[in-house]
């Protein structure tokens, strides 16, 4: 029985229909205490990382108990990015930390020390979540960014070159053998709804481009995730969440 955890920042309902499609059991657990029994968990989420402060303690410390039990956890969109050890769009929370790194601004640029500066102008002045929401800024078209800020030694701005969200289909990019991939080409088209993007480690298993190259599948032993959606990406997210599946069990 697979448990899709409800914090109130994912397309369930999609994910549960695309699930019932494979034919996977699947439940919506109430409280932590009821992953106990659970073969599988997958995390979902759109919009903005701020929401998965609603996955406090309790549910981090059964995630985590589960995932320990060699039980596999997989994480999609919002949910793939909380697997690593936090995100610039909302500093002061940490991720679950199971995969190294940390998500940052879609077309992040890195200013040298001579162009530091803490505002960029924008063709729009209205910059938007990943849900579509409107973001603020500071009123005089120059848009704030939580990831203007030190990261890695060097200060990061938006490109305004480049689209914000990243909205539609796109291909990626199959950089090694996982079990998450198996049966998907390199080159598959896939939907994605998203600002931020997980850094391209060694976890990563594949990649796709907008504007800069980011990891759009992660997988490490047991813990996976995707960045787009493959409640919505066609027979190729439906296989991925069939390898899931399988790999629980």
């Amino acid at each position: 029985m697979i448990a899709l955890i409800d914090y109130h920042a994912g397309n369930l309902t999609s994910v549960k229909k695309a699930l019932a499609t494979i034919g996977a059991d699947v439940f919506v657990p109430e409280n932590p205490d009821d992953l106990a029994d659970t073969s599988g968990i997958i995390v979902p989420g759109v919009g903005h990382f701020g929401a998965t402060r609603a996955l406090d303690q309790p549910w981090i410390d059964a995630i985590l108990a589960r995932v320990g039990e060699g039980r596999p956890l997989f994480g999609i969109c919002l949910g793939m990015q909380w697997l690593f050890e936090g995100s610039d769009e909302a500093p002061e929370l940490a991720g679950l930390g199971l995969l190294s790194g940390r998500c940052y601004r879609l077309g992040s640029v890195r200013l040298t020390d001579s162009a530091k500066a803490t505002s960029v102008k924008k063709p729009d002045t209205t910059d938007k979540s990943d849900d579509g929401s409107p973001r603020t800024d500071d009123g005089s078209g120059s848009v704030r960014l939580q990831a203007d800020r030190d990261r890695g030694g060097a200060r990061l701005q938006a490109d305004p070159t480049i689209k914000i969200p990243h909205v539609g289909w796109n291909s990626m990019a199959i950089q090694r053998e996982a079990s998450i991939v198996d049966g998907v080409e390199t080159g598959s088209q896939v939907y994605f709804t998203h600002s931020y993007v997980a850094p391209v480690t060694g976890d990563t298993v594949a990649v796709t481009e907008h504007g800069e190259t980011f990891a759009a599948v992660v997988q490490r032993g047991y813990i996976g995730g995707v960045q787009f959606h493959p409640e919505k990406s066609g027979e190729v997210g439906l296989q991925i969440l069939r390898n899931f599946v399988e790999l629980a069990g």
